[in-house]
């Protein structure tokens, strides 16, 4: 992998991660995303310069330049995780596979992590995971999964990918129809996009992402009671840990499900 090659997803991963801002912050309300950015307080439009993912936020001093109201620091960060993200995955998979097919599947990945940063921020702030960016995340990952496997050959990863959807969806449905107050409809649909994902990099990925999940989200639950921060009746945003249990599984889900089933004996 080139050192060119994790430069330039970086500097694409900056730009799309203004534009995460930009969903996080419309898509709950309702908003258009074409329109153009305004000052949340003021209403003075956005410059063109002023879109310059972190360096603009950098010279405005977090600050609007019309009325001084502050800009969270929450924006540069989403702007340069995003960027690290790609960067990180563009890296990763140059050691899975080369050509047309390394270049899909990090596309792909990218893209998944885009929709991960915007739904995780979004589920925090609002406990809510929007159709209008789950949706057309399935058609979009599934054609360029599709795309890889033509590249590649590796149509039994194709295979397995359908299949993580439908388990993991199934799953969590089953959860939803016997405790709907603790599972919602929105994670559901979230979980099929996780096993689509998960099952095409294979099956540790797709078991450990899965699993990893309940484990992660039940270690906060439990810092939350433990620190007085929550009690029982506390509601949980669960999405943010759907993703961050399938980023575990996608990273280290075949040596993870490899040294459990040594150590089982079951290898």
């Amino acid at each position: 992998m080139s050192i060119f090659a994790v430069v330039y997803a970086s500097l694409v991963g900056l730009a799309v991660g203004s534009f995460v801002n930009v969903v996080v912050s419309r898509v709950p309300a309702g908003a258009s995303l074409l329109t153009p950015s305004r000052c949340d307080s003021c209403g003075a439009p956005v410059r063109a310069w002023q879109n310059v993912p972190v360096l603009a936020w950098l010279a405005l001093r977090g600050r609007c330049r019309e009325c001084q109201a502050p800009i969270g620091a929450r924006t540069p960060l989403v702007e340069a995780g995003t960027g690290a993200a790609f960067a990180a995955i563009t890296a990763w998979t140059g050691t899975v596979t080369d050509g047309l097919g390394h270049a899909l599947l990090a596309v792909t990945l990218c893209a998944f992590a885009a929709v991960s940063i915007a739904l995780a921020l979004i589920d925090l702030d609002t406990h809510r995971l929007p159709d209008a960016v789950v949706g057309p995340a399935y058609p979009v990952a599934a054609a360029l999964l599709a795309g890889t496997s033509g590249a590649t050959g590796d149509w039994g990863a194709l295979a397995r990918a359908g299949v993580g959807l439908v388990v993991l969806a199934l799953g969590y449905y089953a959860v939803h129809v016997v405790r709907p107050d603790g599972m919602g409809f929105g994670d559901v649909k979230l979980a099929g996009l996780i096993g689509l994902v998960t099952g095409y990099v294979g099956w540790g990925a797709l078991a450990v992402g899965a699993f990893a999940a309940f484990v992660l989200a039940g270690g906060y639950g439990v810092a939350l009671l433990a620190t007085g921060r929550a009690d029982r009746r506390s509601g949980l945003a669960f999405g943010p840990w759907m993703l961050a249990g399938g980023w575990l599984g996608l990273v280290a889900g075949a040596p993870l499900a490899a040294g459990y089933l040594q150590m089982s004996g079951l290898s």
